[in-house]
């Protein structure tokens, strides 16, 4: 035989069996599997048409109920013909991802700022939650928590789309099954519906990602058409052509601080898991105060954000605008509204500063407000370690406010605008008080840091962060009164107040955004100016003392301290 030729085939050779599938080889637990995989899938689309928006309302009773998205969808998907079948349940799956990954962002929003996600708006405020990310649990730790939550949103979109592929599928499988199903189900809600039927909270008839959906169109809407509309009221200001000659005529030769404290709400002085040491040292610092010849007065303002965005608190509080979102923070600040930071400055009888520890860029913004000069955490010489988020202590910071400018000599006086960020959440680790003279270039304050708390020790203890949110408030008071009580004249005068609440896991889901303020005076003439508002005596407010909107504050004191309004 030639080596081009080639053994002939043996005809009654038997062909090897073909392996069979596991499917075959294992029927009953395949079977199982695909039930298995069919109810997680049906369970999967159930729960995100149902989801709240919220983290206290995930109860069982708000599972309990029937979306009427699901029966619609279920309908239709019976009835399409293969190809557009397919389609379909793609797209509405991804919709359904999307729409997901939409509530999750409502739920931590809700958790840290007291109100949803804004799809217009909060984008910009992913930058700004990366940053804190770093400097909480460092670049490494940032960059695994960013890549986490965008594993995250491919998971959930991927794992929806064929949860929802998967049961049409099935669907289509058993057609006459799930035909008559969907109708019982759907008379069911109809009948719900009618009858207003519902278990321990919401009706059992439920359509909440149609509603949901309506919600955020109508959001968009109203967002779009706010910012129009805030445009024309930041154009309308009471004092913006008034004179310098006519602003602020009772504060002349006064020393002016405007201090805010970070995360200082209602609830560190009224919850009873931090009441206790807040009260005390308010207490203390008020006796401390009237030792030295000071006075004050306190009330309650209610911030236009809460949990944080602490610009926006800044921001309505000095303009006297409502600034509850980024929109409204950006159109003011391109545009000549008048700040009370910016009364002061156009009198021309003071010099006016801004010490912004928690700034580590450049901030434009310092021009819209007024001040001739601005130190950054870049410009006031720190040398210490970071504490989480801040990047000083409170005492550094006013440490260096007295070095760099309210100790020089000075031709006017000095109003200052001055933020203090040690409260800032996570609230771990805390600095402590040192002598004065020992603050020195922050330096001192390694070991400090080091015998600190851990972060994510503190943070995520429902009972812990309480108390560490405490302590951090008592801190910032401590450093701003004993600041003042050293180094105050009887020409200071010193208006401080929180920013917004802290976030709803230490103030309480239902809470409120009610602030303190409070004016402090070495003259008491300062205080008669303000004796029609009502306000408590001291620096701790009574729980009656009247409450305003944050926005009315700059005209009501401009006004208490002789300045005219223009005329139109």
């Amino acid at each position: 035989m030639s080596a081009g030729d080639q053994p002939a085939e043996t005809p009654d050779e038997p062909a090897a069996p073909a392996p069979r599938k596991w499917r075959d080889r294992h029927a009953v637990a395949a079977r199982n599997v695909g039930w298995a995989v069919t109810a997680l899938s049906l369970l999967l689309v159930c729960f995100a048409l149902l989801m709240p928006t919220s983290a206290d309302k995930f109860t069982p009773g708000v599972f309990l109920r029937i979306p009427v998205e699901a029966v619609l969808g279920a309908a239709v998907l019976i009835v399409l013909p293969r190809r557009p079948r397919i389609v379909v349940a793609i797209l509405s799956g991804a919709i359904l991802g999307v729409l997901t990954v939409l509530n999750l962002l409502d739920v931590g929003f809700n958790m840290f700022l007291g109100r949803g996600f804004n799809v217009v708006l909060d984008w910009v405020l992913f930058d700004d939650a990366q940053s804190y990310l770093k400097d909480t649990m460092g670049n490494g730790g940032a960059i695994g928590a960013v890549i986490a939550v965008v594993v995250l949103v491919l998971i959930v979109l991927v794992v929806m789309t064929l949860a929802v592929l998967r049961v049409s599928n099935v669907m289509t499988r058993n057609r006459d099954a799930a035909s008559r199903l969907t109708l019982v189900v759907g008379t069911a809600w109809v009948t719900c519906a009618a009858l207003g039927l519902q278990l321990s909270g919401p009706g059992i008839a439920a359509r909440t990602t149609v509603a949901r959906v309506e919600d955020r169109v109508n959001r968009v809407q109203a967002t779009l058409k706010d910012e129009a509309a805030f445009a024309k009221e930041a154009k309308k200001d009471a004092f913006g052509g008034t004179p310098g000659d006519q602003l602020l005529t009772d504060l002349r030769g006064k020393d002016v601080m405007i201090a805010f404290i970070e995360s200082y709400g209602r609830s560190a002085i009224e919850d009873e898991a931090t009441a206790a040491g807040v009260d005390a040292t308010l207490t203390a610092k008020n006796e401390a105060l009237t030792k030295a010849g000071y006075s004050a007065k306190s009330g309650w303002l209610t911030s236009a954000t809460y949990g944080g965005s602490s610009w926006l608190g800044h921001s309505t509080f000095l303009s006297g605008l409502w600034i509850n979102n980024q929109n409204r923070y950006r159109t003011v600040t391109a545009g000549e509204h008048l700040t009370l930071t910016g009364a002061f400055q156009r009198t021309g009888a003071w010099r006016t500063v801004g010490v912004m520890p928690g700034v580590q860029k450049n901030w434009p913004e310092g021009k819209f407000y007024g001040l001739d000069n601005v130190y950054d955490s870049r410009e006031l010489g720190y040398e210490g370690p970071k504490f989480s988020w801040s990047t000083m202590p409170d005492q550094y910071a006013l440490s260096a406010f007295e070095r760099l400018e309210h100790g020089k000599k000075r031709d006017k006086p000095l109003m200052s605008e001055i933020i203090l960020t040690s409260s800032h959440q996570p609230w771990a680790p805390i600095p402590k008080m040192i002598p004065w003279d020992q603050v020195g270039d922050g330096s001192v304050y390694e070991g400090i840091e080091k015998a600190g708390k851990d972060p994510a020790d503190v943070f995520y203890d429902s009972k812990k962060v309480k108390e560490e949110y405490g302590k951090s408030i008592q801190y910032s008071v401590n450093s701003l009164i004993d600041y003042v009580v050293k180094y105050g004249s009887k020409n200071t005068v010193l208006v401080f107040l929180g920013d917004h609440q802290p976030l709803a896991s230490v103030s309480g889901s239902n809470a409120s955004r009610d602030v303190p303020v409070s004016i402090v005076a070495h003259d008491k003439s300062v205080l008669d100016k303000i004796d029609d508002w009502g306000w408590t005596d001291g620096i701790k407010p009574d729980k009656s003392a009247p409450v305003w909107r944050m926005d009315s504050f700059r005209d009501r004191f401009l006004t208490a301290y002789g300045s005219t309004p223009a005329k139109r």
